[in-house]
């Protein structure tokens, strides 16, 4: 593709990003995408979770840099449309506690298992994560708009953690990582103790 017709995609990427936008301002039965794009970086738990799937994809390096980013937005929306269906689904803040501290042992040991199990470790906590959303939509809001803003959301959460995973390829930027794993762990051990009435 030439420059000038990659220069032309930019009118068509900014009516695409503007729709959803110009949609969630018509009233309360047509948003929901800003609250959606909201949700995710509304609670802390989400954002260690979200950051470290991009921090341990990019200490995998490819194709896991991009796959791990990848499955668990779109597992999510599983979870999600659990959620908004009424499904239940048991522990969710276990869940989501727990998706803190395995994926941040996995960025603290820098673990390499398969590709497959590292799509299933973080397939499996996006579920928790999604029906939090699901069943977190605002009332009146279009579950579509909210569903569309929070997986953008947690893409960019995503994207933040791959881009602060690019020190890996220096010697004290691996430390870093592993030393952001554990701040990530020592999160999720908090969380779960909360949740458990262990801690106020």
């Amino acid at each position: 593709m030439t420059t000038r017709n990659r220069a032309g995609l930019w009118p068509v990427i900014f009516l695409l990003l503007s729709a959803p936008l110009a949609v969630a301002h018509e009233g309360s039965s047509g948003g929901g995408f800003l609250s959606g794009l909201s949700h995710p970086v509304g609670g802390l738990d989400h954002i260690l979770a979200m950051v470290a799937v991009g921090l341990w994809g990019a200490q995998l390096g490819r194709p896991a840099l991009w796959l791990l980013p990848v499955c668990f937005p779109l597992v999510m929306a599983l979870g999600a449309a659990c959620g908004l269906l009424g499904f239940a689904v048991p522990a969710v803040e276990t869940g989501i506690a727990g998706s803190a501290i395995v994926l941040g042992l996995m960025v603290m040991l820098e673990a390499r298992p398969a590709l497959a199990a590292a799509l299933s470790i973080v397939g499996f906590f996006a579920i928790f994560h999604g029906h939090a959303h699901g069943t977190e939509l605002p009332p009146g809001q279009s579950g579509l708009l909210y569903s569309v803003g929070f997986v953008i959301s947690t893409g960019l959460l995503h994207a933040s953690g791959i881009a602060i995973g690019l020190v890996h390829r220096w010697n004290v930027g691996r430390l870093a990582l592993r030393a952001a794993g554990a701040v990530v762990l020592v999160g999720g051990l908090v969380f779960l103790g909360q949740g458990a009435g262990l801690l106020s």
